[in-house]
């Protein structure tokens, strides 16, 4: 039994394998690492033009055609995790991005909310974590309701629903 455990997991990791490669060449995803941040990375650029900046750069992902820089975060929810806190934000500080561009996905990678949020606000909602030197902030659904916060679900969404769209 636990040769059989062992095979189907191999080959379900090869399949994964295959999918992360086909994603990565047709340009979706642009590192090796979980695809969640790189699809997101691309589904804001596609939807608003930007361009994505170089992986190495640090504090932006993405540029508009007016040079405002856009971070970009994200965040899976399942059954077995629902925290919408988003990965580290380095040096937030040092002001290295105009606007947060953050969205929350379901398990099988649909939009729940998405939302472009001002620096000063991820400043104003965010917390210091001494352990990383970075910021921690929590999409809880109040961020919606703040000023200068855009709700931008339904344009993230609608790029998944047309089949024209990607």
């Amino acid at each position: 039994m636990k040769t059989t455990n062992a095979r189907n997991a191999l080959g379900l990791l090869r399949v994964y394998e295959t999918i992360m490669r086909e994603l990565k060449a047709t340009g979706v995803l642009r590192s090796n690492n979980n695809p969640v941040a790189d699809f997101a990375e691309f589904l804001f650029a596609e939807t608003f033009g930007w361009k994505l900046a170089a992986k190495s750069t640090k504090g932006h992902d993405a540029l508009d055609s007016a040079k405002k820089r856009f971070e970009i975060k994200a965040r899976r929810l399942s059954n077995e995790n629902g925290s919408r806190q988003l990965s580290a934000i380095r040096d937030l500080k040092g002001h290295h991005f105009d606007v947060l561009a953050a969205v929350l996905f379901s398990d099988n990678f649909l939009v729940i909310r998405a939302a472009l949020i001002p620096w000063e606000v991820v400043v104003s909602k965010s917390d210091h974590v001494a352990s990383t030197n970075s910021a921690r902030i929590i999409l809880r659904d109040e961020i919606w309701d703040i000023a200068g916060v855009e709700d931008v679900t339904a344009r993230l969404q609608g790029m998944l629903t047309d089949p024209t769209a990607i």
